[in-house]
């Protein structure tokens, strides 16, 4: 087979009106997924539901390491008392990081 390619693209004529047509749809296509995934949001939020990973500590907990932490408890023993209380680890201890992390926020020297 000789001559030009078939199917490549030349910038003139019907290339270039067929070109512009599906980049308009293109568009027109990615706002419609855009509103539509704003207003799924928007919906799981009014049924009280974000997104997310759950929260590690709940504030009850950060009060019980804070207490822990300021009768000297040392940090490692403060994660083993602690408990997950939602999530894919629930029933599981926090890392010694995370709660170094919440005890940061103190000002309490978090050293063992």
């Amino acid at each position: 087979m000789s001559g030009p390619l078939q199917g490549i693209y030349n910038p003139s004529g019907h290339g270039a009106a067929l070109f512009a047509f599906f980049a308009g749809m293109a568009e027109s296509e990615r706002e419609y997924i855009r509103e539509k995934s704003l207003e799924g949001q928007a919906s799981a939020r009014e049924r009280g539901r974000h997104g997310g990973r759950p929260k590690v500590f709940d504030d009850d907990m950060i009060a019980y390491a804070r207490t822990l932490r300021a009768r000297g408890v040392a940090v490692p023993d403060i994660a083993r008392k602690l408990v997950i209380p939602a999530g894919k680890n629930k029933g599981r201890h926090p890392s010694v990081a995370s709660v170094y992390r919440v005890l940061a926020d103190d000002g309490i020297p978090a050293e063992s």
